[in-house]
């Protein structure tokens, strides 16, 4: 062992893929012509922008946010994908959720992206959301509302 590496520094586990069975939810997701880059896939990027829209579609639809007039609001601190298949338009996708753990303040959010129908992801990757005030920007305490929404997605 070198004597700049840690004898306590993990060796990560390999991504794998994972079946619809392991979310809670699932939302449609369109592509669009836009979406694919000149490799002839969905660019990476783009796959963000799923995971944003999976996690507050959800939210606004349990009423858990409001994006307007909402006195709480979640700041990404973390995110990451990890990439199976290649997803390219004219492709229906389908978003799975779940919550991975909820804190007093914070959230991590798991996100599962499928070729309609598929049962193996595609994609999948997670983001942490640290909940602040919108005025000040510290952190708070999840409201009520959220926690109850979020509480149905725990695994």
């Amino acid at each position: 062992m070198s004597s700049q590496t840690p004898a306590h520094s993990p060796v990560p586990a390999k991504a794998v893929a994972e079946a619809r069975c392991a979310y809670r939810v699932f939302s449609p997701i369109q592509t669009r012509w836009a979406d694919n880059d000149a490799y002839g896939h969905v660019n990476n990027v783009v796959y963000y922008s799923w995971f944003d829209t999976a996690v507050n579609a959800y939210l606004i639809a349990q009423g858990a946010l409001d994006i307007e007039h909402g006195s709480t609001i979640g700041l990404v601190v973390e995110t990451q994908c990890h990439y199976f298949a290649s997803l390219a338009f004219p492709q229906k996708v389908e978003a799975g959720l779940r919550v991975a753990r909820l804190g007093s303040s914070s959230v991590r959010y798991e996100i599962g992206l499928f070729a309609e129908g598929a049962e193996w992801t595609a994609a999948r990757g997670h983001f942490i959301h640290v909940y602040v005030d919108r005025q000040s920007r510290r952190p708070t305490p999840l409201p009520e509302a959220l926690k109850t929404a979020l509480s149905a997605l725990i695994v």
